[in-house]
């Protein structure tokens, strides 16, 4: 595990997914339920670490994690536990008009999912200030389109469930270019 990550909203989801005390019924991908526990497994880990969690100052992804669940799903008890422990880093992500992360100007066209743009700047600037911006994913295999982008500008990719995600990936691949 790094010592900290941008953790993308779909690694909540699917945990809380998998959650074996409270389980939430909620569409979630992967939605094999054996990866879903390993996703759970690693953001149980995660919790129980000294690793920290990187959010923006203005909590606009602790927004969005909200939007997504509930204050008792256990992706917000993990995030809730990193406010009480004091290991959530803050940084700078500044937003557009639409309330999309600001990218610099090579890397804005590449990532095309407005919401990933504020985990992307936040992992770029937790990189500035720490020296490691690193994004953990499970189920959204778009970031691996913007990996080598990512890659030069020092954001490392974690996919926690990468034999999946990287299938997965590939077949989206092959049904769009065939």
């Amino acid at each position: 595990m790094k010592d900290r990550y941008v953790v993308d909203t779909n690694v909540l989801i699917a945990a809380s997914a998998a959650d074996p005390t409270h389980p939430k019924d909620i569409d979630a991908t992967p939605d094999e339920p054996m990866l879903r526990q390993q996703i759970w497994a690693w953001l149980d880990k995660f919790e129980q670490s000294e690793t920290r969690m990187v959010l923006d100052s203005d909590m606009e992804i602790f927004g969005e994690y909200n939007n997504k669940l509930g204050f008792n799903d256990f992706g917000i008890q993990v995030v809730q536990s990193k406010f009480s422990t004091a290991q959530v880093d803050y940084v700078d992500v500044k937003y557009d008009e639409n309330g999309s992360g600001i990218l610099p100007a090579e890397l804005s066209p590449t990532i095309h999912d407005e919401a990933d743009k504020k985990m992307v700047a936040a992992a770029l600037d937790s990189h500035r200030q720490f020296g490691e911006g690193c994004v953990a994913f499970a189920g959204d295999t778009d970031w691996h389109d913007w990996e080598d982008a990512l890659s030069g500008h020092n954001v490392i990719l974690e996919p926690i469930v990468e034999e999946w995600s990287r299938a997965k990936h590939a077949e989206k691949k092959r049904r769009k270019d065939g």
